[in-house]
């Protein structure tokens, strides 16, 4: 492995870290604008809102996947460290992702009157999932970038 090339990995690592740091703050400011504005009315335009905070939640959790991922598995990453600690959070990762999938194919097109009344408990999951997903990601951001 010559100099050249590792030093364009850890650019590469970096760059991808980068990406996936700045998605999830703009999924997190969205999602603190979902949240604030409850209690839900009828007179409160959700739809776009949910919509927007839905579409950058998706880019987001792809990035992870067909990014970081994809980095991960294609041999890109060659501390052994990382790729035990990609292996061992995988699986949460996975299940934090259908949570999110599964709020966003059952809010992106619901109707608005049950939007008002399911967005509360489905924003309260979807945040704990969330979260969990913050703590792995941390956990694999640090190990790429030391």
């Amino acid at each position: 492995m010559n100099i050249q090339s590792f030093c364009e990995r850890r650019l590469q690592t970096h760059k991808l870290a980068c990406e996936l740091l700045d998605k999830r703050k703009q999924v997190w400011a969205l999602h603190g604008q979902l949240a604030s504005l409850q209690p839900y009315t009828a007179e409160q335009p959700l739809e776009p809102l949910v919509r927007q905070f839905c579409q950058e939640m998706i880019d987001y959790i792809s990035l992870e996947h067909f990014g970081i991922f994809h980095h991960l598995v294609n041999g890109d990453e060659h501390l052994c460290a990382v790729l035990a600690l990609a292996e061992d959070i995988f699986p949460q990762m996975v299940e934090t992702t259908d949570i999110a999938l599964d709020f966003n194919e059952k809010f992106d097109s619901i109707s608005p009157e049950s939007l008002r009344l399911e967005l509360p408990d489905g924003l309260m999951a979807l945040t704990d999932a969330l979260a969990l997903r913050i703590e792995l990601e941390d956990r694999l951001v640090e190990g790429m970038t030391a």
